[in-house]
């Protein structure tokens, strides 16, 4: 039987960033319901439109599975959602059999990661899961329960303050020309400044630097194509230590070992 996880983080591009860090563990993509794991299909929704929106989403989790782990990443359509996501994914699972349940989160609220991440905490123990105190921190329980706040449980940020690292190290040419792009809409007069209200965010420029890559590298289609597809988070990006943290973390919470590397061949 394997391990079965659930993971909920904000949003599509988290949902991504997630898989191409549990790839390196064997973790495959499940694309088709008849492959899927018997344990989660109850978290496939079954009727449309979801809440009756006719713009939302349809909320599928992403499923991933290897030879020894089966796990459910769902995106919660919005921090707002964390707590409610946790507590509606664990009531259509058979909890029992959870070995892990974590969170993914964004602190690009004005306040310091661990306030932002105490109010999740307290929301979701007053749902009756038993968060650890401080996040990035594994409570070995079962289910094993973890949150990490993005970008490095330290400082304010976002996912994209992570993909900038990123992009800085595996794509330099194409981020020095992105970042002049950002920088010189700031500076344009012919915009209105009401154009400009979201790049003046906290986290509105490192969004649009990463929108402008991701557009040159997959003409048309979402940033979290680009991560799926792209070389944001392969090979050294992965050493990366805002990368790496969230990896770690990771793979201690879902109890994920590295693969065998390969034999040497014999003299």
């Amino acid at each position: 039987m394997p391990k079965y996880g659930f993971l909920v983080v904000e949003g599509p591009h988290d949902v991504e960033f997630v898989y191409r860090l549990l790839s390196p563990f064997r973790m495959k993509r499940v694309r088709l319901e008849k492959n899927l794991d018997p344990f989660f299909p109850v978290l496939i929704p079954r009727t449309y439109p979801p809440d009756g929106d006719l713009q939302k989403r349809m909320p599928v989790p992403l499923f991933l599975e290897s030879p020894t782990h089966a796990i459910a990443v769902q995106g919660a359509g919005g921090d707002t959602r964390l707590i409610d996501a946790v507590e509606e994914g664990s009531f259509k699972l058979d909890a029992g059999r959870l070995t892990s349940i974590g969170i993914l989160l964004d602190s690009d609220k004005m306040e310091p990661p661990a306030d932002r991440y105490a109010v999740i905490r307290d929301g979701l123990r007053a749902k009756g899961f038993s968060f650890p105190d401080d996040p990035g921190i594994v409570l070995a329980a079962t289910p094993r329960l973890g949150a990490f706040v993005l970008p490095d449980n330290q400082s304010a940020g976002t996912l994209e303050d992570i993909l900038i690292d990123c992009g800085r190290q595996v794509y330099p040419g194409l981020f020095a020309t992105a970042t002049t792009h950002v920088d010189a809409a700031l500076r344009d007069a012919s915009l209105a400044s009401e154009d400009l209200d979201d790049l003046r965010k906290p986290s509105g420029r490192h969004k649009a630097i990463i929108g402008s890559m991701a557009n040159i590298l997959r003409p048309g289609k979402a940033v979290q194509v680009s991560i799926q597809d792209s070389r944001w988070l392969r090979g050294t990006a992965l050493m990366i230590p805002r990368v790496k943290a969230v990896q770690d973390f990771l793979a201690d919470l879902l109890e994920l070992t590295p693969p065998a590397a390969p034999a040497a061949p014999s003299p």
